[in-house]
Formats: structure tokens, sequence, C-alpha cells
């Protein structure tokens, strides 16, 4: 019988992390899961011990500073996480002999254009998170030949902090929310996002050079932060919650510490003809993780 490819999954218990190592991916693949307690990716010596006994042939990251505004404050935390760690992490798999998808950001575009970006344009990143997530990138490009740089926008799942989680929790709580309505991006469920992933395993471990690069990968469907508020709450109130009423509002009305782009639409047209990666609309993936929210009340 073939032995299982086996994959090392960084930040296992990150919500995207969760949502992979709950999958039954079928016998091909074996998934061992890392969190944080059991590896500190800016650890060289860590690093390396938690690849040897995995006996990795590929490294899925999704170990990731990720609390957008409070990396303007502690930006060497976010740069040594999402920089240097995945720099460490593409130095060790280079050393083994191992792979390596690289799980990044729409944070490292600036948003000042029209229409979806395009995996080829260049990043310029408005702030600390994107900038560490972008220069992330660029170590495992220089570092590793056979890696994949896989860019997501607004995730979203039942577990971890995410917008529908504090949409949510909003309920009761207020009787109304202002909304920025003037930011675009593309909603990704966590679960949608880690079936991608073991999709996309598959395509590199059987031929890395043939598929190394960077892609975008979200689910189908762009909106506002606004209307994917009114959609979460639509769903609640379908379940007999009301929800606070919704105010549109600019983003200079919501002042946060760390600028966010104001498209991140993101183009996957690269994505689906190479991997043949389904993207569900987040409208019909969001319904299920509102009701998983919902039944913790």
């Amino acid at each position: 019988m073939t032995q299982p490819r086996r994959i090392l999954v960084t930040g296992a218990a990150g919500q995207v992390g969760r949502a992979l190592m709950a999958l039954a991916p079928g016998h091909d693949l074996e998934l061992i899961g890392a969190d944080r307690s059991a590896l500190d990716i800016r650890r060289s010596d860590q690093v390396v011990a938690a690849l040897t006994y995995a006996r990795a042939e590929l490294v899925i990251n999704l170990a990731a500073y990720t609390a957008v505004d409070k990396a303007e404050d502690e930006p060497l935390e976010a740069i040594a996480i999402n920089r240097d760690g995945a720099g460490l992490l593409a130095q060790a798999c280079q050393r083994r002999g191992a792979a390596l998808i690289q799980v990044s950001t729409d944070y490292v575009f600036d948003g000042h254009r029209t229409g979806a970006w395009q995996p080829q344009d260049p990043a310029a990143p408005l702030g600390v998170y994107g900038r560490s997530k972008a220069e992330g990138e660029e170590l495992v490009r220089d570092a590793l030949p056979a890696h994949v740089v896989l860019r997501t926008s607004w995730v979203f799942g039942a577990h971890g902090r995410n917008f529908v989680r504090t949409m949510l929790g909003r309920i009761g709580q207020q009787a109304e929310l202002r909304i920025v309505d003037d930011q675009r991006g593309c909603p990704t469920s966590a679960a949608d996002l880690a079936r991608a992933l073991v999709t996309i395993a598959r395509a590199v471990l059987a031929d890395p050079a043939a598929v190394a690069g960077t892609y975008h990968y979200c689910n189908a469907g762009c909106t506002t932060w606004y209307r994917f508020a009114q959609a979460i709450f639509a769903r609640a109130r379908s379940r007999g919650i009301e929800p606070p009423r919704l105010v549109p509002i600019p983003s200079a009305e919501y002042p946060t510490r760390a600028r966010r782009p104001a498209n991140s639409e993101l183009d996957c047209t690269t994505a689906v003809a190479t991997f043949a990666v389904a993207r569900p609309s987040w409208r019909d993936s969001l319904p299920p993780v509102v009701d998983a929210i919902l039944a913790e009340r």
C-alpha cells in the first residue's frame, strides 16, 4: 500500500488551520498540525525539529500575526512572524527537499486601482501587517523554488476572530452599527479555503516545478463590509433573531490605526486554471457559519 504524503500544517489552531485539520483529505495525504505552543516559526531550531519529526514533504504555512491595527504598535513582532518566520520555513524546506505553500493576504496591495488585483501586480502595502506579509512572500520566493504563495482575503469561519463573529457578537449589545461601505473585497470561507489548499497541495506534491508561483484564492463575489454585514444579519433574522440596525458610512468616519485598502478584490483566474479549485459564492458559504456561531448563544 502506498504511504500517504505527509504535510506539516503550521498555525493549526487558527481559523483556517482548524478548518484544514477537520478535513479528511483521503488516504493519499496525512496532515500533521502544529500550533504556536508546539512550533514557534520564529525559532530556526523548532522549525527544523518540526519538519524532521513530521517527515514533511510539504508545509502549509498558516502561522501569522494577523492583528492589523496592533501591528502598527508591534512592528517587530509582526515582522518576526510574518516575514522572518516565513523565511525560516522556506530555508528549512529547501534543505530538506520539501515544498511550501505560503498563505498571504490582500493587504499586500494598496487598493488604489479599479478592478481585481492580479497575482503579478506589484505589492504596495499600506501598513506594517501588509508589509510584513509582502516581505515574507519575497523571502519564500528567494529561498525556495518549490513554493506556492496563495493570497486570500476577508476570511471568516465558525472559529477564531473574524467579521462574522464580531457582527453576531453585537446582537443584543447595540441598537445601531455604523459599518464602512467604501471598502470592497471578497469574503472567503475558511472551510472553502481549506479545501482549496488540499487541492493545491496535491498538485504541488505531484510536480512542484510545474505549479510554482503566486496565486489568489477567495470565494466568488465582491462586496463591501456594509453589504457583508447585511447578509450576516439577514441570516440571523431568518433564524428569529433581531439584529441591530445598520448604517453605511465612509472609511473617513471610522478611522483605524492601520489604513485598509479600498479595493481588495482578487483575481483568481490563474488558480482556477492551474488547480481547478472550486470557488463557491461567499453568500452560499455564509449561512452555515452564521448558524454555527448562533448555536453557541
